[in-house]
């Protein structure tokens, strides 16, 4: 288990206090806090960021919170700060980009989306990517495999998930823009030499 590094700590906090705050501050927090659709009436532009720290449950905010710890701490301390922040936030806005397109592909104009599952996918590409060899456990079933696989599996399930429109509820080509904002960060990063340098 890594030891919390400084920009992750501060994001979970951040989203905890988003959370949980927002419920003794607003009326209606989901709704406020979450991404409509540009135009529509329910959209105000604040949203473009605050949805990438709002989650629809608490277990949505756990999840999303776990994975960022487990993945962002070991991320952070090989790329410093500055970068893994870049990265978290860019990952995050690419992960809206694809929503919106799906969005407007499907004219599900009404669903708003919130949480920072785009942010987290990207993080799960980008230690795939860094830490291709280094095992993860699993939670269920409980064994141990390569982050290369791990993150291959996981892309696989939301490709499925997202074109069989199964799980409508979940923003599954939110986790893919994600991912993909994540790889074309690394190959710029590749091409100019910045991958594997230490910060």
């Amino acid at each position: 288990m890594p030891r919390v590094s400084e920009v992750v700590k501060h994001l979970l906090i951040i989203n905890v206090l988003v959370y949980f705050g927002s419920f003794f501050l607003l009326q209606r927090p989901v709704a406020t806090l979450a991404m409509y659709w540009p135009g529509s009436e329910g959209f105000q532009p604040y949203q473009i960021v605050s949805h990438m720290f709002m989650h629809g449950s608490p277990m949505h905010l756990f999840f999303n919170m776990f994975g960022l710890y487990m993945f962002g701490s070991n991320l952070e301390y090989f790329w410093g700060p500055k970068r893994f922040l870049s990265y978290y936030l860019i990952c995050g806005f690419g992960a809206l980009v694809i929503h919106l397109l799906y969005m407007y592909f499907t004219k599900t104009f009404d669903v708003p989306v919130v949480g920072a599952s785009g942010a987290i996918y990207g993080l799960l590409l980008g230690f795939g990517m860094q830490f291709p060899n280094m095992r993860i456990m699993l939670l269920i079933p409980p064994i141990p495999m390569k982050a290369k696989y791990f993150v291959m599996i996981f892309a696989a399930i939301e490709l499925y998930l997202g074109f069989s429109g199964r799980e409508t509820n979940i923003a599954h080509f939110a986790h893919l823009g994600g991912a993909l904002t994540g790889i074309l960060i690394i190959l710029y990063w590749k091409a100019s030499g910045k991958f594997n340098q230490i910060n």
